[in-house]
């Protein structure tokens, strides 16, 4: 009986430490989502003032966009839900982006709306992308004092 106790109680540490473990690197594994899905964003802003201004002619390929837009919003999505999967928090920044992601599609592109409905997602992605930066220092600087 004694030697099954002594036997648990070595198995309890590394199986807490294992825990840890897995928790900073659900943590390390949001942080890239967040850039993807503003790397995403800042690339169909840019695509659709080129085209807006008349420095880009995307001619037939305007599907270009389309899929940009679809790769932002499901990059997005994915950084969110961080919230359930991970302990990163910085998906709550992101949350309010859904608001214009959705509206976008409702509003014509040759309107100013349209860019103002897109534009107001920005503070959503910059702030949850500093969010998750700091997530992932406050991280980092943590695991260096516990070693």
């Amino acid at each position: 009986m004694h030697r099954e106790r002594h036997q648990e109680r070595q198995h309890r540490i590394p199986r807490e430490a294992l825990a840890r473990t897995r928790r900073r690197q659900t943590r390390a594994r949001a942080h890239p989502l967040f850039i993807a899905a503003t790397v995403s964003y800042a690339a169909n802003c840019a695509l659709g003032t080129a085209v807006a201004t008349g420095r880009v002619h995307t001619g037939r390929a305007h599907w270009v966009h389309h899929a940009l837009y679809i790769c932002t919003s499901t990059l997005a999505a994915a950084a969110a839900s961080s919230l359930v999967w991970s302990r990163s928090r910085a998906g709550w920044a992101l949350l309010p982006a859904a608001i214009p992601l959705v509206a976008i599609p409702t509003v014509s592109a040759r309107t100013r709306g349209h860019v103002r409905i897109a534009l107001s997602a920005a503070p959503f992605f910059l702030g949850a992308l500093l969010a998750s930066l700091r997530e992932r220092e406050n991280g980092n600087i943590e695991n260096k004092r516990k070693r």
